[in-house]
């Protein structure tokens, strides 16, 4: 990082007093000794409240501290509420860069002398900008001479050279920070700031985003619900990402979708179906959803379709996170607090020595005047965000797969209510959490995980008589204190000669040979009694 980039940085954050949000007992000998070094930078703003100078110093410092702050905006579990809603008024808009410079960008991505070999109707004039790239308009010709329009995004020239560079700065702001604050262990600052580069730098590779709305699109294809625009891979690069163009309403122009008579309430409640679908069956959302990237299909607004663009960041949680999660949900709305807090213990998000009966007693003190609303009225975003906050002071470490879920939560449940103000989001949601828990959980889910790992038992089932064969000559060869099947271990040879028949019915039952599966099923059936009764 050069010299220049670190003055004018520290100038910046000083000029707006940024070191007064640091405790002044908190702020050691050197940090005082180093302020009082840069004496000729006073904070030019005093009059001005601590999250508003947060946000001018951020907007001018450029787009990586931008985003940086649009990022906070979101981790509420971090910061105070003032400084985080004055965050959310972060804006990424910056110039434009030549047309002329995005398409020789685009030829020489492509390999190709002129745009016009691929691309007709090239827009120098950017239809969209922001601070790693912006959008141009085309229409492509296609192997079969059919036009197609489509949208161009291109990453900005040399921005990577500048993100590295504030990036660097960012980790040993995040050190520093480390350090000074006793809440370092719980808030984890060096941490936040390598999710941040990771999300950061996944922005740059439009591949990556390619492929995640591929597999969007994959994930809703037939929907009623949610389209994602076809992504071009073949006319696509690491710095350019060509898909078909999309036509729609702007989903915060709420006065143009009810004067087309849209169905506003059902548009509202599959914002709701839209992400629980995401994060619950597929365990792949779409963690970008401001309304900038969402639009509403002009078609049928009687039956109303969104528009999802922009997939470049995308979250995941594990199979553990989603059982958890759902059942929070559904024991938080039931006022099963108790429940709630041994969910946090079990799934490992705070320390196994949490005294349950203080932590339930500190969830129903803050969630229980939110229930003396009606539940048409309860923030499902801000119901997760409060309990994230309570958690924090057991010290709950954070988990960067849910503040991605939080977000886009908070963004799903404030578009639902923008457009129908009386969406009662638990109503739409708690069937769809209990089914799902419902479909984990049982013989039915125990018989799915068995077919979903058939193919390995009948890779594996050759080498069971081996192996049995093998260990019996083992314990043949031991000397002879017992007999070589004792009494205990032959529940659990019957068990494995079970467990045997259990796949062989499995696999009859793949070849449609109903009785062979049938007789296996019953053999296995007996062997799992005759072991059950010899090992009781």
């Amino acid at each position: 990082m050069s010299t220049a980039r670190l003055y004018n940085i520290t100038k910046t954050l000083l000029n707006y007093g940024l070191d007064e949000l640091i405790p002044k007992h908190k702020f050691p000998w050197y940090g005082k000794l180093g302020r009082k070094c840069l004496f000729w930078f006073r904070n030019k703003h005093p009059d001005k409240p601590a999250g508003l100078r947060l946000r001018l110093a951020l907007q001018e410092l450029g787009p990586v501290w931008i985003k940086f702050g649009q990022m906070l905006s979101t981790r509420r579990d971090l910061l105070p509420q003032d400084i985080a809603v004055e965050l959310t008024l972060l804006q990424d808009q910056v110039q434009p860069f030549e047309g002329e410079l995005a398409q020789k960008i685009i030829e020489k991505a492509l390999g190709i002398h002129d745009i016009s070999e691929h691309f007709s109707n090239f827009n120098q004039m950017p239809l969209a900008s922001a601070s790693i790239a912006q959008v141009h308009t085309a229409t492509l010709v296609d192997e079969k001479n059919l036009p197609q329009d489509v949208v161009i995004k291109v990453i900005r020239p040399n921005i990577k050279s500048q993100i590295d560079a504030d990036l660097a700065l960012m980790e040993k702001f995040a050190h520093i920070i480390a350090k000074l604050l006793s809440e370092a262990k719980r808030l984890r600052p060096v941490e936040v700031v390598k999710e941040y580069k990771k999300t950061l730098l996944d922005e740059l590779d439009l591949m990556r985003e390619g492929a995640n709305g591929i597999q969007l699109k994959r994930n809703f294809e037939g929907s009623d619900s949610l389209y994602i625009p076809y992504v071009y891979s073949d006319y696509s690069r690491v710095n350019i990402l060509v898909m078909e163009r999309i036509y729609g309403i702007p989903v915060s122009d709420t006065d143009t979708l009810i004067a087309q008579n849209t169905n506003m309430k059902l548009l509202a409640e599959r914002g709701v179906e839209v992400f629980f679908t995401q994060v619950f069956r597929d365990s792949f959302f779409h963690a970008d959803m401001h309304p900038g990237n969402v639009f509403v299909s002009y078609e049928t607004p009687e039956n109303p379709k969104f528009i999802g663009i922009d997939c470049g960041i995308v979250g995941t949680l594990s199979k553990e996170d989603k059982r958890y999660l759902a059942e929070n949900f559904i024991a938080f709305f039931n006022r099963d607090y108790r429940q709630v807090a041994q969910l946090h213990v079990d799934s490992g998000w705070v320390p196994a020595d949490t005294s349950i009966e203080e932590f339930e007693f500190a969830i129903r003190t803050v969630c229980e005047p939110i229930f003396n609303k009606p539940l048409a009225e309860i923030s499902f975003g801000h119901v997760l965000v409060n309990l994230f906050n309570t958690a924090r002071r057991f010290n709950m470490q954070v988990q960067p797969q849910l503040v991605l879920l939080q977000k886009t939560l908070l963004y799903v449940e404030g578009l639902g209510r923008q457009l129908y103000p009386q969406l009662d989001l638990w109503k739409t949601a708690k069937p769809f959490l209990e089914e799902w828990v419902k479909q984990q959980v049982g013989p039915w889910s125990v018989l799915k995980q068995v077919y979903a790992n058939l193919p390995f038992w009948a890779e594996k089932m050759p080498e069971l008589p081996d192996l049995i064969y093998y260990n019996l000559k083992q314990q043949q060869k031991a000397p002879i204190t017992a007999p070589i099947v004792s009494t205990s271990q032959k529940p659990l040879l019957i068990g494995v000669f079970s467990a045997a028949a259990m796949i062989v019915s499995g696999l009859c039952y793949l070849q449609h040979d109903t009785i062979a599966a049938l007789i296996a099923g019953v053999a296995s059936l007996t062997g799992f009694i005759i072991a059950w009764r010899n090992a009781s």
